[in-house]
This record gives C-alpha cells, structure tokens and sequence, in this order.
C-alpha cells in the first residue's frame, strides 16, 4: 500500500472511531436481577451510564466494531514514519506539535461536532487566501473543543505540519511573532492560536497574522472568550481579512443533537453553553448553581467587556463603564436586566429599589389559579425574601451603588451584550394603533435566566411561613413558580429561534388591547402571516388559545398583513402603484378627495398625503436606514446631491429591504 493510500485510510479509520463509543459494556447484578452499563474514562475520572435492554446488543456490537478498527488502526501506525515534532526548546510560547497535538485531541474523538464547524473545517482545507479565521464566542460554548477535532481527523503528514500555541497574558505579539517565523521555517502550515486577545498588544497589532504569514500561505486560526476584542479588531486592523465564526448561540436543536441531552425543560435549565460531551451534562454546568452562574457573568461577560475596552485604542474607548465595571457594579447591573420580565435597558430598571418580578407575577398567578388559588405569596415577609434574593443575585439597590447610573450606561450595557450575542431584540407591533412599536430583549442563554429562578426558590425557604407548609404545599408552590417562569423563558425561546431561522420574514409579538399573540410570523414576499400561541403546558387547554380564535383580532390581523398590496400591484399595467381603475394616473385633487379624505374620516385621523411622506422619513431614520436610500424611498430627488442622484444605483430588492426596517 502507497505512503499516501495508508494516510488515507489512517484518517478514515480515525474518523470511524470516533463516531463509535468508547469504553466498553460492564453488567451489574441487583436483586438476581442483571443490568447493563456503558462504562468510560472521562477527564480521568470514570463514567458510567445506564443501557436499555432494547439497545444492548446493538451497543454491544458497536464496541467490538470499535475494537477491530482500533486493531486496525494500530498496525497501520506501525507501518507509517513517525511525525516530527518541533523541539519544545526552541520557542518562547506554549508551542504544541506532532504527537501532542494527537494526545490533545484524544478525549474529543467520540463527541458530536456543532453545526458550526463546518465553516472551520472548509477554511482549515480549503484553498490558502490572505484571510485569517477568527473563532470566538463566550466561555463554554465549543471553541477549543472544534480545533481538538480539527487535530483528531488529520492524518499523520497533516498533523506533522500542524501546530497550536496557548496564549497566556505574559506573551507579547512580539514573542508570537518569533515563534510563527520558527514554524514557517519548519514548514508548519496549520497554526491554531487560543486566548490570543489575553496579549495585551493583540487589538493594535493583529494584521500581523494576515498580511505576513497568511499571505505566505499558512493557514492561520484565531480563538479566544474575547468576543469584543476580535469585533474592534476585525473593525480595525483585520478589516476584510479575516473570517468570523460566532460560538456564543447555541439553539435547542444543536443542544439536543450534539449534547445528546432530550427535552426543552432541559435547555431551559442549562441551555447556552456545552459541556465535555454532553454525558453527566447537568452535574457540570455552568448553570448548574447560583454560584458558578455568578461566576459567569463576572468573568465571561463582565471581564470581557472590560478586558475588551481596556485593550483597545489605548483604552480610549471605555466611555461610562470603566467605574461600573471597577467598582464592582457592572455584574449587578447585567443581573437587574435579566432578571426584568422583558429584560429592559432603562434608568428605571438599573437604578430603582429593587423587586423580584418572578416573585410578584407567580404571586398573582397563585391567586388567580382556577383549580388551587393560594395567597401563601402574599404572607411570606416580602422583604426577608426579596433582600435574601438580591444578595443572592448580587444585585445592589441605589443607596449600595457608587456610580451614579444614567441613560448612557443602560444604552452602553445593551450595546455590548448584542455585540456578545447575548442579548437579541424582538419587536412587539401594536393593533389597532399601527404607529406604536416597541422591543422585547430577549436572553440568548436560557440557563443564566433560569439559575435566577432557582435562587427564588432558595430564598423562598428561608421564610417561616413558606417553610412552615407541608412538603406537599411547598413543592406545588415551588413547581408553579417554575412553571410560570420556563413558561415565559419558552416564549423567548421560541421567538429567537423563529427570527434567526427565518431572517427573510418578519418575526414579532402582536399585541391588543386585551390579549396578545405571542409570535406573528410574517412574509412580506407572500403577503401571509403565521399566528402562535406559546405555552410551557403537557397539555392544550380552551383558555389557552382563547386569542387565536378571537374572530375580531384574526380579522384586525388579516387586514394588516393580508396580501392586498400585492395582487393590487401585481395585476396592474400601470407604473404607478396608486392609480385609476381605468390603469391611469391620478389626478392629485381627485385622488385626495374620492380616496384619501374618505379614509381619513372612517380612521378619525385629520391627515394629509405629504403627511405619510414625513412620517415614513421619520421612521426610517430612526431605522437608520443610510440617507440616500431614504431620499430614493420617498422620490426626494430635488434634495439629492449630484453624486447621489448620478452615481449612486439602488435596485429595488435594496430598497425594499430597506422598508422592511420599519
């Protein structure tokens, strides 16, 4: 067999491997009664899980399959040349090559790859171009896990010509630099760098990477938790050569399949970060106390912000979080807003006395419960209960502050967070009155939601007249409390996951003067929209869809996003969309009083055609829809520079888009 033949199959049968389970199969016996187990070794320690009797011979024939390509493998190996490491010695960062990288990967071959390392792995062995691959996201979401399966499929000659440095913050861009001219000399030609924004010169100096060794050929992978750092960076010194890949989101469907973890209650609990394979996930999430959920949003989210801010432009570019973050009050103010029922940024939220919203909403929801209604959340000390609350959340009231807060801050916090992914905006329209709009914020890591939940149920306990109920009394309050709470995080849940899912569609909450519709999914290009009720329920009640059938708000809905406008314009032979029945131009007079005026009497409003003009500017600007698309939308010609009005060439899908903002 060739050299290149056996390489070949060397990396088919390490891919093999990996898709098949390890360790092996171990029988305990209870009670004269045999159960089966898959029994591994896991970060040194040993695993074990339950194996059905149905599954249990078709998991026993994947590990002997395993076993034989393993045999296999290993007499291959024999017959390959060894691949040379680099000498450690000769570099002055964490520098690992050959061999290293092949125990480095070997824990990672069996899991489940995410959705996104495809993007890596086309960089990885695509064709050399001047760009560098930034792989960046939050603590915990997969980063370092995909280089260790980028190392575990390379086969021998690729992982001789493979290196990754650990960056740690002693290293300078200068110490980097040394050690990439030592590799490319020694011909490595894959070089995977991680934590490179703990180099304090990383931000000011990064087009290094790209305009000197990924210009020469090397394939040069970026990672780090610093997600702010790589954004001023690819703003900057790396504008339009570099690749971005974005870890922090993880959706439901990813959780399930590569975490291998059933049932949305569980993505509830732990969902927005992996775990070292997904088996005993619940025992080592990050979410899986108060505490490491503190400690998350301390250093993953705060530190990040700071560490970012502190970096960059010389640390001309901290504007109002500085003090926040140094005196200790950056976490209590993230803390305040996902604990807020809608997660708003505003003065009011940050700044005010303090009060749980799940604590007053289940206390009115436990009144109003039409089987067993309990006032028991209205005799609790209210204030034992909440103040043990907001130590738990680390949350200081206006009086423990030190930093005076203002709009700024909020609009600053709201800012980074959406640049970390961690927040998402989901409008809420309003019917009849069609001019207001606001948002909804939306929490892209449920488990850090849910770990607040969790300490309300802590503190609940510490109340004598809440621990004074029986074990029965208690547990019921408890899981009702719950149950409201994942009800609400369902909601936001599936209202993030429709928008990202479908980013040519409008996807937002329609609300009534009575009621709501908790998700409209609307197509402009089909002129149709979706209408949902979500609820956290094992069942469907009358009570619950009541709004979906409500003839009226179905017909108010229907009116607002039927597809009128495109049949009208569809079967017109006219240029104009407003015209005659006849197919012709209206006349200005005739179309204000036979149409216009008419619809303003039966709407109540006392309008004006050039009002909608006026209006439509407004509502684009506050868009920030770019001015020439704006003088274009509403035929503003006059207004037009001469450069706009002969060089700028807007198509109408462009323009298009660019309504659809509003």
């Amino acid at each position: 067999m060739e050299l290149s033949d056996m390489q070949a199959r060397v990396t088919e049968l390490e891919q093999q491997i990996s898709a098949l389970p390890a360790g092996s199969v171990t029988k305990k016996t209870v009670r004269g009664k045999d159960y089966f187990y898959h029994r591994w070794t896991e970060n040194k320690k040993r695993r074990e899980k339950y194996i059905p009797a149905d599954k249990l011979e078709s998991f026993r024939a994947q590990i002997e399959q395993r076993k034989a390509l393993e045999q296999e493998l290993k007499a291959l190996k024999r017959q390959l040349p060894k691949a040379k490491s680099a000498n450690p010695s000769a570099f002055t960062t964490n520098v690992r090559t050959g061999e290293a990288l092949r125990s480095f990967a070997a824990s990672v071959r069996g899991y489940c790859r995410r959705e996104c390392f495809r993007q890596l792995h086309d960089f990885v062995y695509g064709e050399p171009q001047d760009k560098v691959f930034i792989l960046y996201g939050l603590r915990r979401t997969g980063k370092t896990t995909m280089i260790r399966q980028i190392f575990a499929e390379m086969n021998d000659t690729e992982l001789a010509k493979a290196a990754f440095i650990q960056i740690t913050a002693k290293d300078t861009l200068a110490d980097v630099n040394r050690d990439l001219k030592a590799l490319e000399a020694q011909g490595f030609r894959y070089v995977f760098l991680d934590e490179v924004t703990l180099m304090e010169d990383f931000i000011e100096g990064a087009a290094l990477f790209s305009d000197v060794f990924a210009a020469c050929g090397m394939k040069i992978v970026l990672s780090g938790t610093d997600s702010l750092g790589f954004l001023f960076t690819e703003d900057e010194q790396l504008y339009d050569r570099c690749i971005l890949l974005h870890t922090t989101f993880i959706p439901y469907r990813e959780f399930e399949s590569v975490l291998g973890i059933h049932g949305i209650d569980e993505y509830i609990r732990y969902g927005g970060t992996m775990s070292l394979g997904g088996v005993h996930y619940n025992e080592t999430s990050t979410f899986a106390s108060k505490e490491s959920t503190d400690e998350y949003v301390d250093t993953a989210i705060a530190r990040n912000i700071q560490h970012s801010l502190r970096c960059y432009q010389y640390e001309g570019h901290f504007r109002h979080l500085r003090d926040l973050y140094e005196k200790g009050e950056l976490t209590s103010a993230i803390n305040r807003v996902v604990e807020d029922i809608n997660h708003r940024f505003t003065l009011e939220v940050l700044s005010q006395d303090w009060k749980s919203h799940d604590l007053g909403i289940s206390a009115s929801n436990l009144r109003r419960d039409r089987k067993n209604p309990t006032d028991i959340l209205d005799r609790i000390d209210l204030a034992l209960v909440t103040d043990s609350l907001r130590k738990l959340l680390e949350i200081r009231n206006r009086a423990e502050q030190t930093v005076a807060l203002d709009d700024v801050h909020a609009a600053e916090i709201k800012e980074y967070l959406d640049l970390l992914d961690l927040t998402r905006e989901i409008d809420v329209l309003h019917l009849p009155d069609v001019s207001t709009k606001s948002g909804r914020t939306v929490i892209a890591q449920p488990g850090l939601r849910y770990a607040q939940a969790d300490a309300l149920i802590r503190s609940l306990l510490l109340d004598e007249t809440f621990s004074a109920l029986s074990l029965a009394e208690r547990t019921a309050v408890q899981q009702r409390i719950l149950t409201e709470i994942k009800g609400r995080m369902l909601e936001d849940i599936v209202l993030l996951e429709t928008k990202l899912a479908n980013p040519k569609k409008q996807v937002f909450v329609l609300q009534f003067p009575v009621g709501e519709f908790d998700m409209v999914v609307f197509d402009p290009e089909a002129g149709s929209c979706r209408i949902f009720e979500i609820k956290h329920s094992e069942e469907a009640a009358s009570q619950q869809y009541r709004h979906l059938i409500d003839e009226q708000k179905c017909a108010q809905t229907e009116h607002r996003y039927r597809p009128f406008y495109k049949a009208w314009y569809e079967g017109s032979q006219c240029k104009y969309l407003l015209h005659t029945p006849d197919q012709k131009h209206f006349d200005y007079r005739n179309y204000y009083d036979s149409y216009f005026t008419p619809l303003m009497e039966q709407l109540g409003y006392d309008q004006t055609p050039h009002c909608t003009r006026h209006t439509c500017i407004s509502m684009l600007t506050e868009a920030h829809v770019d001015q020439t698309m704006i003088k274009k939308i509403v035929g503003h010609s006059g207004a037009m520079t001469l450069t706009e009005r002969v060089y700028t060439h807007l198509d109408i899908e462009t323009l298009v888009e660019a309504i659809n903002k509003i």
